[in-house]
C-alpha cells in the first residue's frame, strides 16, 4: 500500500474510531406533579386540558421515541396537592400491600429514580413509606436522617441517599455500551418546620448543598459515568444561606454534576423568567454551564435535557449539553397539544371515580356566590368564611382552659390566586349547594389547625410581613401603577380577623419575604384596632392558624413554633366543614376589617381571571379596566371611604 493511501486508511479509522465513541443521552423528568394524575378539576368537577400527567405522558412517549438512550425521573411532590391525593391518604387509606395510584403511573411509565419533595411528608412518615413500598424503581433523598439525639452529620440516613443506575446504551454508531449514571435527591431542610408534627424527633435534614458536595465524589468513585441531581429546590438570584430553601444556583457550582432536574418552585426554567438570574444561558438551558430544567408543576411540563457524551480513556465525559421543557398545552392559542394517554386513565380509574363521588357529597348550601378573584386586594368571603370556621373551632377547644378569656383572632389566606396556577385558578362557587369539592376549593392544603399566643406587636408585625403582597406606590410617579408584588405568594398573603387595620401602600415593605427586616422606620399596617380601641403592644392574643404558618412556614416573625398553646390534630379544612354543616346555611359577606388606603392621583391596578367580571356586580370597589381576551383581565381598586 502506498504510504498516502496507508494514511488516508488511518486517519478514517482514527475518525471512525472517535465517531463511535459519541453517545447520546436523553434525560427526561416530571416534577410537582401534586396527584394530578388525570385531566382532571376536581374543585370545578369537570376534565381540563391546562394540566395531568396522562398528557405528559405522550410526550414522555415522544420524547423516547426521538431517541435510543433516554431516562425517566420524577423530581417530588408527588403524593400530595389534589383531592385525589387526599382520597388515598384518608377518605380510603391505602391497604396493606396495594400500590398507589401515582406509583401504577410512573411503574407503568418505567421511571428510573425518583426523588421525595417536601409535600411528601405531609400525610406523615408511615404514609409514606407505605406507599413508596409501591415504587418499582428507586427513591432517594440524600440530606434527611434520622433524629437519633445525636449530630445530624452521623446520623443514619433515613432514606436511600443515592443510586448507582446500570444502563446499556449504543453510541451513534450503533455499539453497545453501559454506562452507570449516579442518581441524588435533594429536599429542602425547611420540612422540620413546614410538617413539624409529623417529623419532630423523628427525622432531621442537612444541608442540600453540603449534601451533594459530600456525594457528588463518592458517585464519581464508585464509577458513575454521569451525576444527575433530583433537586426538590428553586432558584434563587442571590447566593444561598446555609440551609436556605432554594440553592439551585449553589448547586450548579458543585463540580461533577452533569444534569439538575430541579422544582418546588413551580417555574418553568429554561424561560424568560430567569433571563437576568446569574450564569443562566437561556438559549441552551444551562446554569453555569450545567444543563437544568423545572418543568412548571401538575404536569404542565416535560422536562428534557439532552447531552453528548465523549469517551475519553476509559470514562466518559459530558461533551455538550442543553435543556428544555416541553408543554402539553399552547397558552396563546389556549388549545391542547397532545392527547392524554389512556394508559393513565386505565390505571387509576377507581379511584379517580371515588374521589370524584366524595366530592360531590353536599354538606351545606350558599345564599351568594363565593370567589377568590379580589381576595388579594380586598376583604374577600372566600377568606373570612375560613377564619370563621377556625374562630369557631378554636373557641369549642379552648372552652373551659385559662386560655379561653384571651382575645382570640384569626389568620387565613387565599389560595388560588391564579399565578402559577393560570388564568383559571380561582375559587368560583356559586349560589346553592356548597359540595365537599367546594370546601377543598376553599382550603386546599392538609394542614392543621393550630393557635399561637401572641403580643400586640407580634400580632401587628405579622400583618407587616403579610403586607409584602404589594408593590410600593408612589404618589407622584405614574398615575397608573401595579398593585401586587408577584415575587410574593398569595398563600403568604395572611389577613387576620378580629382585629381592624388600613394598609398604607405609599410605605416601602417592613419585610422581605426571607423575614428579614429591611425597613425599620416603614408601617404599611395603620389604625390597627381590637373592639374599636388601638392595639395595645403589650396586649396578649390568641392567633387561630394552621401548621405551616404556626411553625415559622413564610418566615414570619414571631412564628417558629414556640408560641403554639394548642396542638390540634384535626385539619382547618375539616374544621371549615364542620363550621358549614352545622350552619346549613351561609350568607357569604366580608365584613370590611381591613382594606387597602386610596393614594390620590394613582390608579392601583392589578390583574385577575377573567372569572371575577361576573361578580362586579357584588364588588363595588374593584372596576374592571380590560379583558384581555386569554383568560384574564385588568381590574382597579376603586376608591373607598
Amino acid at each position: 500500500m502506498k504510504p498516502r493511501a496507508a494514511y488516508l486508511l488511518a486517519l478514517a479509522l482514527a475518525w471512525g474510531s472517535v465517531h463511535a465513541q459519541q453517545l447520546h443521552l436523553r434525560v427526561l423528568h416530571t416534577s410537582d406533579l401534586h396527584m394530578n394524575l388525570l385531566g382532571w378539576d376536581y374543585y370545578q368537577d369537570r376534565p381540563t386540558e391546562e394540566f395531568g400527567l396522562d398528557r405528559t405522558a405522550t410526550l414522555i412517549k415522544a420524547a423516547r421515541a426521538e431517541k435510543p438512550n433516554t431516562l425517566l425521573f420524577d423530581n417530588g411532590d408527588l403524593l400530595q396537592g389534589s383531592p385525589l391525593g387526599d382520597f388515598v391518604a384518608k377518605v380510603k387509606p391505602l391497604q396493606p400491600g396495594a400500590v398507589h395510584p401515582a406509583f401504577k403511573v410512573l411503574n407503568a411509565l418505567k421511571v428510573d429514580a425518583a426523588t421525595l419533595g417536601n409535600h411528601e411528608f405531609n400525610f406523615g412518615l408511615p404514609f409514606l413509606r407505605q406507599a413508596l413500598a409501591g415504587a418499582a424503581f428507586p427513591v432517594v433523598s440524600s440530606n434527611v436522617v434520622v433524629d437519633d439525639g445525636g449530630p445530624a452529620e452521623k446520623a443514619k440516613p433515613a432514606f436511600p441517599t443515592h443510586v448507582l443506575l446500570e444502563r446499556r446504551f449504543v453510541d451513534d454508531t450503533g455499539a453497545p455500551h453501559t454506562l452507570k449514571i449516579g442518581v441524588i435527591g435533594l429536599v429542602p431542610p425547611q420540612i422540620l418546620q413546614w410538617d413539624r408534627q409529623h417529623l419532630q424527633g423523628r427525622v432531621k435534614v442537612l444541608d442540600m448543598v453540603a449534601s451533594a458536595r459530600a456525594l457528588v465524589p463518592r458517585l464519581k468513585a464508585e464509577g458513575a459515568d454521569v451525576v444527575v441531581v433530583l433537586a426538590h429546590t428553586g432558584f434563587s438570584r442571590t447566593p444561598p444561606a446555609p440551609m436556605a430553601e432554594n440553592v439551585v444556583g449553589a448547586l450548579a457550582e458543585v463540580p461533577g454534576l452533569n444534569a439538575i432536574l430541579f422544582g418546588h418552585a413551580h417555574g418553568e426554567f429554561p424561560g424568560s423568567a430567569f433571563a437576568g438570574y446569574p450564569k443562566v444561558d437561556i438559549a441552551k438551558g444551562t446554569i453555569n454551564g450545567v444543563p437544568a430544567a423545572m418543568p412548571g408543576a401538575w404536569g404542565s411540563h416535560l422536562g428534557v435535557v439532552d447531552l453528548v457524551l465523549k469517551k475519553e480513556g476509559s470514562g466518559w465525559q459530558v461533551s455538550d449539553a442543553r435543556a428544555e421543557i416541553r408543554p402539553i398545552r399552547d397558552r396563546a392559542t389556549r388549545k391542547a397539544l397532545v392527547a392524554p394517554d389512556p394508559m393513565v386513565a386505565a390505571l387509576v380509574q377507581a379511584e379517580h371515580d371515588g374521589t370524584v363521588l366524595h366530592m360531590r357529597a353536599e354538606v351545606a348550601r350558599t345564599t351568594a356566590p363565593i370567589h377568590s378573584y379580589f381576595a388579594q386586594v380586598a376583604d374577600d368571603p372566600s377568606v373570612q368564611i375560613v377564619s370563621q370556621a377556625q374562630l369557631a373551632y378554636a373557641r369549642k377547644a379552648l372552652a373551659g382552659t385559662p386560655l379561653e378569656k384571651l382575645p382570640l383572632l384569626s389568620a387565613s389566606a387565599p389560595f388560588k390566586t391564579g399565578g402559577r396556577g393560570g388564568t383559571g385558578y380561582y375559587t368560583d362557587i356559586p349560589a346553592g349547594p356548597i359540595a365537599l369539592r367546594n370546601v377543598a376549593d376553599l382550603y386546599i392544603y392538609p394542614n392543621t389547625v393550630k393557635v399561637v399566643k401572641l403580643s400586640g406587636t407580634q400580632v401587628r408585625e405579622w400583618l407587616e410581613f403579610a403586607a409584602g403582597a404589594f408593590n410600593r406606590i408612589d404618589p407622584a410617579g405614574p398615575k397608573e401603577q401595579n398593585l401586587l408584588n408577584p415575587a410574593f405568594p398569595s398563600f403568604n398573603f395572611d389577613t387576620i380577623d378580629g382585629v381592624s387595620y388600613r394598609i398604607d401602600v405609599t410605605q416601602p415593605a417592613r419585610y422581605e419575604r426571607s423575614g428579614q427586616l429591611v425597613a425599620p422606620q416603614a408601617r404599611r399596617i395603620v389604625d390597627l384596632r381590637y373592639q374599636g380601641r388601638p392595639v395595645d403592644d403589650q396586649a396578649e392574643f390568641l392567633v387561630v392558624t394552621n401548621n405551616y404558618r404556626a411553625s415559622g412556614g413564610g418566615s414570619f416573625p414571631a412564628l417558629d413554633g414556640s408560641t403554639i398553646v394548642l396542638d390540634a390534630p384535626d385539619e382547618n379544612r375539616e374544621a371549615l366543614t364542620q363550621y358549614l354543616q352545622a350552619a346549613r346555611t351561609v350568607d357569604p359577606a366580608a365584613d370590611g376589617n381591613w382594606r387597602i388606603l386610596p393614594v390620590p392621583g394613582v390608579s392601583l391596578r392589578f390583574a385577575s381571571g377573567a372569572g371575577g367580571i361576573a361578580h362586579l356586580a357584588r364588588t363595588p370597589q374593584v372596576r374592571l379596566v380590560q379583558d384581555r381576551g386569554d383568560g384574564s383581565a385588568l381590574f382597579e381598586l376603586q376608591p373607598g371611604p
